[in-house]
């Protein structure tokens, strides 16, 4: 987050009252001004108004008025400088922190394309015959583990036509080769992800053009399999 640029304040206001008769006060704040100080320098501009009347004109009001509405954006900025040094937000997760562990002693399975991944919880149901929709829970990742995309963001799951294209390579041959109800880790290499790359956005990372990407997905069902099987 860039730091905001506040108004200047009357450093000259926080010195001796006599020492601002016969000139303008000039505006450089301390950054550690805050609401408190402001009610001393209210105090000292109604007195050096007393005594130098002619200097407190109009134009000197709406100057104060300026200090005070710089004091109180830099204490707001304080506040939101705060919820900056905040940790962000935890996002939902396919494979927590104990899933993360258990997924140490998985067997890595490896497919001639290249696919690489891990069962996290076999399915009991059936595998998407290749054209048909399922919808799919999904959390896409850089190796480093920053989220770049998820349906559990998004509150729903994500239905596509497997096997069509619809999809990156790598996503497409690990759904296929799943069971409904199942969780799987993805190891897609550069050569099955995104071809142009992804640019990022707030609070996402950049995928570099045909750079590996890891997906948690879970299947969660296969809409027109189910109706023909019932």
């Amino acid at each position: 987050m860039t730091s905001l640029d506040m108004p200047t304040m009357a450093s000259s206001l926080l010195l001796p009252l006599g020492s601002t008769c016969g000139r303008r006060p000039s505006f450089t704040p301390p950054q550690s001004i805050l609401v408190d100080k402001l009610r001393r320098i209210v105090v000292k501009v109604k007195s050096s108004e007393s005594e130098c009347p002619s200097m407190f004109n109009n134009n000197s009001r709406r100057d104060f008025l300026g200090l005070a509405l710089g004091v109180s954006g830099l204490f707001i900025g304080s506040l939101d400088a705060t919820g900056a040094g905040l940790p962000p937000e935890e996002k939902p997760k396919l494979c927590d922190d104990t899933c993360q562990k258990e997924l140490e002693n998985v067997p890595m399975v490896t497919t001639a394309s290249g696919l690489q991944y891990k069962d996290i919880k076999v399915g009991q149901g059936p595998s998407p015959p290749v054209g048909f929709q399922v919808a799919a829970n999904y959390v896409a990742m850089v190796p480093s583990g920053q989220i770049f995309d998820s349906s559990l963001e998004k509150g729903q799951p994500y239905i596509f036509r497997v096997g069509s294209g619809q999809v990156i390579q790598g996503l497409d041959e690990g759904i296929l080769s799943m069971k409904v109800g199942g969780k799987r880790r993805l190891y897609i290499p550069g050569s099955l992800a995104f071809p142009k790359g992804l640019t990022s956005a707030p609070g996402r990372p950049r995928v570099p053009p045909s750079s590996p990407v890891v997906f948690d997905v879970s299947l969660e069902y296969i809409p027109g399999l189910e109706v023909d099987e019932e």
